[in-house]
């Protein structure tokens, strides 16, 4: 799927919901660390239900095709998830890019410290290590560490 062709972001709307929920499930089924704490079924519920309403989501698209998206939830990026075939090829920093223009006073995120490829990708735009934590703070009970960016 990588090619020159620059992805369009675009805000999302309700009907992005499956798109969304195949991006994540698809993002997170590559990341063989993670437990599988919910079915498929109770993620696309919760992106139609919880993280569409609740955030300011964009996608990529590619060809017509969702790729990748961001969830913002106040200054909290709490979501930036590619399908694994959208990876490297730009998508994550366009979405990056566009996450930091709509907060543009500086941005937080959490990720999972086993994560080493999205700690390289964050580092390289400018985010900063806070701290590290146990994982006590998220539902997979995984290490993370978190991230802020400042302009």
């Amino acid at each position: 799927m990588i090619d020159d062709t620059p992805p369009v972001i675009r805000r999302a709307g309700s009907g992005d919901a499956e798109g969304i929920a195949e991006v994540f499930l698809a993002a997170r089924a590559a990341m063989t660390y993670l437990p599988h704490l919910h079915s498929d079924e109770e993620t696309r519920s919760w992106i139609a239900g919880v993280v569409l309403p609740s955030s300011q989501v964009w996608v990529a698209e590619l060809h017509g095709q969702v790729v990748g998206f961001a969830a913002l939830h106040g200054d909290w990026l709490d979501h930036l998830y590619l399908a694994p075939a959208a990876q490297n090829g730009g998508v994550g920093s366009a979405l990056l890019g566009h996450a930091k223009k709509a907060r543009p006073r500086g941005l937080d995120l959490y990720v999972f410290q086993q994560n080493t490829g999205a700690r390289r990708f964050y580092e390289r735009h400018g985010f900063t290590l806070v701290a590290e934590g146990d994982g006590s703070g998220n539902e997979e009970n995984l290490p993370d560490a978190h991230y802020r960016w400042r302009p």
